[in-house]
């Protein structure tokens, strides 16, 4: 049998790059996914906050703002393994921003107990699905005090394992501390 010429090859369908950046409230994180997000279009935008009071409307028109008018934004405070398995394949650069407001919009006041393993799976396996550069955004809530509450603690523990397994996963990682970036993985 004659070898096959590379122009007869099927296309391999290129796998997704996915890269977590972890910080601080106010690290400069967010900027730093949108510059590691590269340029590469059509490019997505995907808001788990939600404008609940003037504060976070504020805040969120601020992000909004930073970006150029080549992003499209879709709000997905919850849906994020649906969003990607339907709306994923449209992009080739896609930034998650936040997973900590996923986590808390996902859970909700049931936080003591709650195990998001499997979810957090079925997430990463949509987002491998899409052929796009990925950047998931998430607060690293460890640096902090311990928090006074049992809820409190629980949630700052939940957060921690869903970053921990984001990790695992990922193919780079990065925190932000002062707008610094510095690589993990």
């Amino acid at each position: 049998m004659p070898p096959v010429s590379k122009s007869r090859r099927p296309r391999r369908r290129s796998r997704s790059r996915l890269i977590l950046v972890l910080g601080g409230a106010a690290s400069g994180k967010s900027q730093a996914a949108l510059d590691k997000a590269g340029r590469k279009g059509p490019k997505a935008f995907v808001a788990t906050g939600q404008a609940l009071d003037g504060e976070m409307k504020a805040r969120i028109e601020r992000h909004r703002a930073t970006r150029g008018a080549d992003w499209s934004t879709a709000e997905v405070p919850r849906s994020l393994t649906d969003w990607f398995r339907s709306e994923g394949s449209q992009y080739r650069t896609i930034v998650v921003d936040c997973l900590t407001l996923w986590v808390s919009n996902v859970c909700g006041l049931r936080i003591v107990g709650k195990d998001l393993t499997d979810t957090v799976d079925e997430l990463v396996q949509a987002i491998r699905r899409t052929p796009a550069r990925v950047v998931l955004v998430s607060n690293e809530l460890g640096f902090g005090l311990v928090p006074m509450s049992r809820a409190a603690r629980a949630f700052r523990d939940l957060a921690g394992r869903v970053n921990q397994q984001l990790a695992a996963a990922a193919d780079e990682v990065y925190v932000v501390i002062a707008g610094q970036s510095l690589r993990l993985k």
